[in-house]
């Protein structure tokens, strides 16, 4: 076959090196951010968002039938949106 015409694999989505990425990515960036009261709670609340979308999405991979997982990925969702 040529190079053209080969079906290509699908790229895994790695979403756990993805979501901890996030999490690292968000720490760097609140590091930066300047240092007041407006961005004090905003800064703590990200931080834990980012956080808790790996946790729930490697907690999801563990669940125990659909219903937990279909649950955690939701919650995992909704952090992400939150972000």
């Amino acid at each position: 076959m040529e190079n053209d015409q080969r079906k290509e694999t699908p790229v895994p989505f790695k979403l756990e090196e993805r979501t901890l990425l996030f999490a690292k990515n968000i720490r760097i960036f609140v590091k930066k951010i300047p240092k007041n009261v407006a961005n004090f709670e905003d800064s703590r609340q990200l931080v834990r968002l980012s956080g808790s979308i790996g946790a729930n999405y490697i907690e999801a991979n563990e669940c125990l039938g659909k219903k937990d997982f279909a649950m955690r990925i939701r919650i995992s969702r909704k952090e992400a949106k939150e972000s």
